[in-house]
């Protein structure tokens, strides 16, 4: 029965994935509809749990599992970045070769980042491969199919996870996501998923030379990595029985390259040759037995190697005397490597995979649309400017010349002229004074709501900074996680940039406040009723005869044409802000193809087609203006020429042009405070949004921070004060009374037949020294002889029974326990060697070592390398700096 070796998989717990990424799609994608990813969310948060759960199963279902959940890990890598600074979602992984519980394991590393997450679920894809590869029947060809595939499978992701593994973690990982491991499993894997095809080929039948060249590439792979697993840094890491397997299998397998060898040897007649490989498959094998030792299972082929040797050698002394060459002078066996690393798949690991997420647009395609929005909301508000301040300069031209009102006042009436009473009623009809007050008096609440938000959002980060600092300079280099003013420099990047658009709107609030306290009683006048706007012009001459004068009706024909202009120019503007494109398409097709978006040159050109052909008409549009206010001047110039004369209107004129300019004036500030208005408005929920975000950073560093000070409180609690200092002298008793001999051993039993009294046997009536008093005297339960005394004391013998002669190697403590074959009985300190025919000395016998006992005179060291019992408890291992 072939064995091979599974990776255990690496173990997580649950995390909390919906809040964090419910919010950060909220802040982010604003445009997205809450059903779009709401059950989106609950899916990928079961798909999570059931990974944890099914995780164990070593089937292929269980491998569907993982499967879909790193595929949507990967889909969702360019949509929702899991990060310390983005979703903060805190992933523990558990190394896969710590031997402790779940919840005392020592080697568990936990990151914010979705790589992290990412390179764990491919380690364990890996891994759950090489378990189901395991419990193939290998017996079948079918099993051996499907072992070579997952094992090479298997061995693809370990040489891709040594690749790139340290760029995603981006710190020391846990041992069984270092390199060095990594590239020891992806080498034992495909060696594996080799030694299944040499199988398939030996059940097959091939031919024995090509089947040679299979198993000897087998066996020069698992030299490959054994040489790998026994680097000093891994050999603690793998499981007790890995690296003899791995041993025995790299010399099994040489030695059945030489067999299969043999057998093309016997085949071309090379009967010496033959022997000579069977007689090194022999040795080879023996040796494969010796480094397996229990693990070894290829007794089946050492026999079969055994016996081809043997009928060799019978047929070669009897029949063909084929001289057996030295092994060291044999042609090398080819190699033929089939079994290779499988390449990552270039799509996705499972054919049934949907992405939970396919209404959500990647970042970069997101990112894209937003600089091109930058880039068209910048052409239109260009372009609407452009046309607005030629429009506010004609306008401004216009009421310096009082026009039209001037041309209409000709007739030497009082009466307020036309132009100036439909101008009147726009402004009331908009609001009037009145609605520029209330817009202008909301603005500072508008401000200071947007201030204090903002400031709010500056206060949480500087203070979580200086927690972070303050808990960094408190604990050294045991603060491990990532400095605060790393992760919150984005963030603090986006308050500046709304502080400065804040700083902004601040200074264009007091121009137009200023511009509207300089307009202001003409703004008012129009806001009145016709009557009063009458009552408050001067009267004026008469201006009789100016009716028909020429220079009065080209002016005419010149503000028609103004009016033209003014009009083409709001259809402009409408066609301007009108303009839709297309461009996610463009960018997923730049994305899909190049892997980068290019937004600067998509969106330039897109933008150059569709904004060239009003761009020319603004353009033309200002130069006719401009030919016209020449025009315009000019013509006036003549007729103020023709009114001269009447020098009573020169005050009612200049009231008339401020009427018209503040008309133009309050339609100015009436449109920009009420995209003051706007501004403030939109500003608010993006600043909520940027505090929100701000929120969960700071409570979750919050809980990361109290997570790592209970971590170092237990470390801190659980460390040792140090060694107790060195007593005084005259607290202990000097050296040379302190007792080095051993506990006192019981005297040996008495022989009849030994020569003289034991050692410490008293003779009847000779009573010992400090003895006990004899047996008829003692009260003590009864007991066997050589055990403990009521005292703590070892009896003595009886002295009124004679002991016979006993045999060799008896025990005289227990004399139903009987001795080992071979067995030899140490003697005690001071024990007289017993003289009784065809006894043996005792030799080579250690007597038990006390902690701190001198050896006895005589005794023998221990010999080199052998190691003492240790009594004093072990110190607490170090934590490790993942803890």
């Amino acid at each position: 029965m072939a064995t091979f070796l599974a990776v255990p998989l690496k173990q997580t717990q649950e995390v909390e994935l919906i809040k964090p990424m419910r919010s950060f799609i909220q802040n982010t994608f604003s445009q997205a509809d809450p059903d779009d990813y709401n059950k989106a969310l609950n899916e990928f948060s079961k798909l999570r749990n059931l990974m944890i759960a099914k995780s164990v199963d070593k089937h292929d279902s269980a491998l569907e599992i993982l499967y879909r959940y790193y595929d949507q890990v990967v889909a969702i890598e360019n949509k929702l970045p899991i990060a310390e600074n983005q979703i903060r979602v805190n992933f523990k992984w558990r190394d896969a070769f710590d031997k402790e519980s779940l919840f005392s394991g020592k080697r568990i590393l936990a990151i914010a980042s979705g790589s992290y997450e990412k390179v764990c679920m491919l380690f364990n894809i890996a891994a759950l491969q090489t378990q189901i590869a395991e419990v193939q029947n290998h017996d079948s060809d079918e099993g051996l199919k499907t072992s070579a595939k997952y094992f090479q499978s298997a061995s693809g992701i370990f040489g891709h996870l040594k690749d790139v593994v340290l760029s995603h973690i981006q710190q020391d990982p846990t041992p069984d996501m270092n390199p060095d491991t990594l590239n020891a499993l992806s080498a034992l894997m495909v060696a594996q998923a080799q030694e299944t095809i040499y199988r398939k080929c030996a059940n097959d039948k091939m031919k024995d030379v090509m089947v040679a060249k299979v198993v000897h590439q087998c066996s020069e792979l698992y030299a490959d990595a054994m040489k790998l697993m026994q680097l000093s840094t891994l050999k603690e890491l793998w499981p007790k029985e890995w690296i003899p397997t791995v041993v025995m299998k790299q010399a099994a397998f040489h030695a059945m390259a030489e067999f299969y060898q043999s057998c093309v040897c016997k085949e071309a007649r090379s009967y010496g040759e033959q022997i000579a490989r069977l007689q090194h498959a022999n040795d080879l094998m023996a040796a494969s037995s010796q480094r397996g030792g229990t693990t070894f299972n290829f007794r089946n082929e050492q026999g079969k190697i055994q016996r081809e040797l043997q009928s060799a050698k019978k047929d070669n002394d009897f029949i063909y005397h084929d001289k057996v060459p030295d092994v060291k002078t044999l042609d090398p066996i080819g190699k033929a490597q089939i079994a290779k690393p499988s390449p990552l798949p270039t799509k996705e690991f499972s054919d049934k995979f949907q992405d939970l997420f396919s209404k959500l647009v990647p970042i970069p395609v997101y990112d894209a649309l937003n600089a091109f929005e930058n880039r068209k909301n910048t052409i239109i508000s260009g372009e609407i400017g452009r046309l607005r301040e030629a429009s506010t300069l004609m306008n401004s031209v216009l009421a310096s010349l009082n026009l039209p009102a001037a041309i209409e006042d000709v007739s030497g009436s009082n009466k307020v002229p036309q132009s100036v009473l439909d101008k009147a009623k726009q402004v009331q009809d908009q609001g009037g004074m009145q609605h520029l007050d209330k817009l202008i008096n909301d603005l500072p609440e508008l401000l200071c709501r947007n201030r204090e938000i903002l400031d709010d959002c500056i206060k949480q980060l500087d203070d979580e900074e200086l927690s972070d600092k303050q808990l960094r300079d408190q604990f050294k280099e045991r603060w491990s996680r990532t400095p605060s003013d790393k992760l919150t420099k984005p963030m603090k990047d986006e308050c500046m940039k709304y502080k400065h658009i804040l700083d902004t709107a601040i200074g264009a609030d007091k121009v137009v406040q200023e511009k509207y306290a300089s307009h202001k009683s003409a703004i008012a006048l129009l806001s009145k009723p016709s009557a009063e706007i009458e009552k408050g012009i001067p009267s004026a001459g008469s201006s009789g005869g100016l009716q028909n004068n020429s220079a009065v009706q080209q002016l005419k024909k010149m503000m028609e044409e103004v009016a033209t202009i003014k009009a083409e120019r709001e259809v402009i503007e409408t066609e301007i802000k009108d303009v839709t494109f297309d461009m996610s398409s463009k960018f997923f097709s730049a994305m899909a193809s190049d892997g980068l978006i290019d937004e600067e040159s998509l969106s330039v050109g897109e933008l150059d087609r569709m904004y060239g052909p009003l761009r020319e008409q603004v353009n033309d549009s200002i130069q006719r203006q401009e030919m016209l206010m020449g025009r315009v001047q000019n013509t006036n110039t003549e007729f103020c020429q023709a009114k001269a004369s009447n020098q009573g209107a020169a005050q009612r004129e200049q009231v008339l042009k401020d009427l018209a300019a503040g008309f133009d004036m309050y339609m100015e500030l009436k449109s920009n405070l009420e995209e003051g208005t706007k501004f403030y408005n939109d500003l608010t929920p993006l600043l909520v949004k940027l505090q929100n975000k701000i929120s969960d950073f700071c409570f979750a560093r919050k809980t990361e921070k109290d997570e790592l000070m209970s971590d170092l409180q237990k470390k801190i609690a659980s460390q040792p004060t140090g060694p107790a200092p060195k007593a005084p002298s005259y607290q202990s008793p000097p050296e040379s009374t302190q007792s080095r001999v051993p506990p006192p051993r019981p005297p040996p039993p008495s022989y009849t037949s030994a020569p003289g009294p034991a050692p410490g046997y008293a003779p009847p009536n000779q009573p010992q020294a400090n003895a006990p008093p004899p047996l008829h005297e003692q009260q003590p339960p009864q007991q066997s002889y050589g055990q403990p005394g009521a005292w703590g004391q070892q009896s003595p013998y009886p002295t009124s029974m004679s002991m016979p002669a006993m045999p060799s190697g008896f025990n005289a403590y227990n004399p139903y326990m009987q001795p080992y074959p071979g067995q030899q009985q140490p003697p005690y300190p001071g024990q007289q060697q017993p003289s009784y025919p065809g006894q043996q000395p005792y030799s080579g016998q250690q007597p038990m070592q006390y902690p701190g006992q001198q050896p006895y005179p005589g005794q023998q060291q221990p010999y080199p390398g052998q190691q003492q019992p240790q009594y004093q408890n072990p110190p607490y291992p170090q934590q490790p700096q993942w803890r």
